[in-house]
């Protein structure tokens, strides 16, 4: 009997499904039926629905990858049976050669794959081919619809990868039994993609599924046609060459057609010939897991391969690493970096992590305990030799070994991006600076999560300058450039970078040129909370706490300070009563040169900006009010002097004074409509 089953005249929308030809396997899935068994039609789920509507229209510019899809989704079966089995041998029913079939008939105009795994009993088959029970498909689903041309990264992303059969496909019909089931609770599923499918159950002998794809006319003739084995076999060694299973096809080999030769009846004389299928199958991909190779032997467009391969990524990675570490953990770790930041980067409850393996049995998806957090981006597969087979999540995060992988993993990402960033090679430059530009800021979450790599951290992080306007400088790179008797590195915090430019705590700085570095991203803040030194050299926040140029400041400049707080003293305290619960304290500034005024908060509190941010996120924040720094020579300071603004229109300007410091330092106003009256009508008088 042939391996794909009859369906007993059994018709679908009209359709006859029962189709037999040459090239079909005659030994993986015998299945009959005694008598007429029970149809059953369901209807899909809206959002599997919805699915099938842009799979059959729109869905994949490249077709291909409904074989990337399936052979996937065959491995992972056969990789869960092997998980299952290491505490159940009975679940291989006396057949323990895990493999991959795929069959190509070009009458019936079908294909077929078949597993050995874990197979599927009828409410398996109706959750996993009826439904999409994965958390965040509805998101999935929007994102296909504003940006078709990532189809084929985010449908194996959120684990559809089956309905990419019905690319191809009018009709997919799929038998199955699961493992210790008994041969009459076979099931068989029909669809046409349309929103119905069928189910019923039949006997089938053996375990595993089998998927039989009845081709769309513009895919069975033509430039087109996957009844190429050829094609079929290229598109395997293309997309699936790593699976670690033996994926077969029947062998075909040269057939010479012979004719008596008329000279002599005891001689032959070929008449030409054809390739013919023979009952042998072969294994067409190399049937090893790539990291199990020595990286020796591996090249670079393998490396590129596996990574689509996994992450579903278009592009190539940015760069890998491919290590087998030895000493008390044994592992083998195969880590990329991808070369643009997913959409989800900064959505916490996405799942995020690496493939974990126990000594080539497929284990997890996204284990998240084998990476640090700021780490998240990072793909890849891990390949432990000391860790039980039975791991479960809870169990990572309790684990030593677990967590002597984690650090190794950080340590080795942040070796290999050291790499780049010190490289003198432009290309590696050039990738570290696409690196940064798109991972930078959540490198930056490591200052506060990875106390044990800080310094690694620090030494890859760039900025800007108040010199220098490119994210290229790192924290080694200035203090190369410090001046003389310079001793701390000076930054500031902004929204932008205009803003940081343009910020009045700098000028005292432009005055002396003493280089402050820009910090423009939301992480930056809180980020510097944990980096309180660099080689020894403390940092300083130039808009909180008090400016201590030490050396740099000369006793001229200090004794002008000193006395302008005397002769400023009734200005300030009549500003601190204008102002009242606004503003902390006033003092007189010694950072200022061309501003009237400039907000500052004390060393530990949270700046304007920081506020904002976390009233943006809906967080409570702690009630935190700046000192106001006042410009003693600046004009409009010396006109609060003056009796006339002294006593009659003292208070407006102190108001407005206030709003714009606060505006210079990024803030808002929280009542725009009095700023502009109170500026108004001192702009008419």
């Amino acid at each position: 009997m042939s391996e794909q089953t009859q369906a007993d005249n059994q018709s679908f929308d009209e359709k006859d499904l029962d189709k037999k030809g040459a090239d079909q396997p005659n030994n993986e899935s015998q299945s009959t039926n005694s008598q007429a068994p029970e149809l059953k039609k369901h209807s899909f789920e809206a959002e599997v629905a919805q699915l099938l509507h842009l799979v059959t229209h729109s869905l994949y510019s490249n077709a291909d990858i409904f074989v990337r899809e399936l052979v996937s989704n065959a491995s992972d079966a056969c990789d869960k049976l092997r998980f299952e089995a290491t505490n159940d041998d009975s679940l291989y029913e006396d057949d323990g050669e895990l493999r991959i079939r795929i069959a190509v008939d070009t009458e019936a105009k079908t294909i077929t794959l078949i597993d050995n795994g874990i197979g599927m009993n009828e409410a398996d088959a109706i959750e996993n081919l009826g439904t999409i029970a994965k958390s965040g498909t509805k998101a999935f689903l929007d994102k296909l619809s504003e940006s078709q041309k990532q189809d084929g990264q985010l449908i194996g992303q959120f684990g559809v990868g089956f309905y990419s059969g019905f690319i191809v496909a009018d009709t997919i019909s799929v038998e199955s039994r699961k493992a210790g089931d008994p041969a009459d609770k076979g099931v068989r599923w029909i669809s046409d993609g349309t929103g119905m499918f069928t189910v019923e159950t039949i006997d089938k002998t053996t375990r595993g599924t089998t998927i039989t794809l009845h081709l769309k006319e513009e895919y069975s003739v033509g430039e087109d046609s996957y009844l190429d084995r050829s094609k079929i076999k290229s598109l395997v060694n293309k997309y699936s060459d790593h699976i670690s299973l033996p994926i077969q096809m029947r062998k075909e080999v040269w057939q010479e057609d012979v004719v008596e030769d008329e000279g002599s009846s005891d001689e032959q004389a070929s008449a030409g010939g054809e390739m013919v299928l023979t009952d042998e199958w072969e294994t067409i991909n190399k049937a090893s897991a790539l990291w199990t190779r020595s990286s020796a032997e591996i090249e670079d467009e393998e490396y590129i391969d596996f990574y689509k391969n996994i992450t579903y990524d278009m592009d190539a990675p940015l760069t890998w690493t491919h290590n087998r570490v030895e000493g008390r953990v044994q592992y083998t770790q195969l880590l990329y970096v991808p070369k643009t930041a997913p959409v989800d980067l900064y959505t916490r409850e996405q799942q995020h992590g690496l493939k974990l393996y126990v000594k080539r049995v497929f284990i997890m998806d996204d284990a998240e305990q084998l990476l640090p957090m700021y780490l998240r981006f990072v793909k890849g597969v891990i390949d432990s030799a000391d860790l039980p087979l039975n791991v479960s999540r809870e169990l990572l995060q309790e684990s030593r070994d677990v967590k002597s992988i984690r650090d190794g993993n950080a340590r080795r990402i942040l070796t290999m991006l050291a790499s780049l960033a010190n490289s003198e090679d432009s290309d590696k430059q050039e990738k570290f600076a696409q690196f940064y530009s798109e991972f930078g800021d959540v490198i930056k979450e490591g200052l506060g999560e990875d106390m044990g790599n800080q310094e690694r951290i620090a030494k890859l992080l760039r900025y800007a300058t108040s010199t220098e306007n490119s994210v290229t400088t790192s924290l080694e790179d200035y203090k190369g450039r410090m001046i003389e008797g310079q001793k701390a590195i000076y930054y500031i915090t902004a929204d932008n970078l205009a803003a940081a430019k343009n910020s009045p705590q700098l000028e005292l700085f432009k005055k002396k040129n003493i280089e402050v570095i820009l910090m423009t991203s939301r992480v930056d803040e809180w980020a510097m909370n944990f980096l309180t030194a660099f080689d020894e050299t403390p940092l300083q926040n130039i808009a909180k706490g008090a400016v201590d140029l030490g050396d740099l400041q000369d006793e001229e400049e200090k004794a002008e300070a000193s006395k302008a707080q005397e002769t400023m003293k009734p200005v300030v305290d009549k500003l601190k009563a204008a102002l009242g619960a606004r503003a902390k304290d006033v003092k007189v500034s010694t950072r200022l040169v061309d501003s009237p005024a400039c907000l500052v908060v004390g060393e530990g509190e949270l700046s304007p900006q920081m506020i904002q941010m976390l009233k943006q996120m809906g967080q409570d924040v702690p009630e935190s009010k700046p000192t106001l720094e006042i410009n003693p020579d600046h004009p409009l300071i010396k006109k609060l002097e003056t009796s006339e603004h002294f006593d009659g229109d003292f208070d407006k300007l102190a108001q407005v004074i206030f709003d714009q410091a606060l505006l210079a330092d990024g803030g808002q106003l929280e009542d725009p409509a009095a700023y502009l009256k109170r500026v108004n009508e001192l702009l008419m008088r």
